[in-house]
């Protein structure tokens, strides 16, 4: 096997791995946000929340190397589409902090959706590339 084909090979199940990772985290700086009293949290739940963010970061990391620049162009153009939508979060944000911002406590949950969302609009191309792979090798392969 080349490298080549163990890099399609993989691509796709990291990307859904990474994915299903991405939205489990995001449900961390989610309940300390709404939770009042976090001093009441077991010990692991801070210890899962940085390790999980870890390993979403490392996988990113891996994504990007297996997309090794080469991005497809329905790729681009899937990206684009989704930061055309995905920006509309932004305005979520403003109009949760307006009608929730007394009961929202922002320092435990701000700094972990914003580089959350960082990693997610940066490693955008890249995830929807190594989530095509599969689909595009054997395609080629059946041409």
């Amino acid at each position: 096997m080349n490298i080549a084909s163990a890099r399609t090979l993989w691509s796709r199940p990291l990307a859904i791995t990474a994915a299903v990772l991405f939205f489990i985290s995001w449900l961390f700086p989610t309940i300390a946000g709404v939770s009042k009293n976090t001093e009441s949290f077991p010990k692991w739940f801070g210890r899962v929340d940085v390790g999980l963010a870890f390993i979403l970061a490392l996988l990113a990391l891996v994504i990007m190397a297996l997309a090794g620049g080469k991005l497809d162009q329905k790729a681009a153009d899937a990206s684009y589409r989704a930061y055309r939508v995905l920006i509309h979060g932004i305005l979520v944000m403003l109009v949760a902090f307006f009608l929730f911002g007394d009961r929202i406590i922002w320092i435990q949950c701000l700094t972990g959706f914003a580089w959350r969302t960082w990693l997610l609009l940066y490693c955008l191309p890249a995830w929807l590339t190594a989530l095509r792979a599969q689909a595009n090798h054997h395609a080629s392969k059946q041409e």
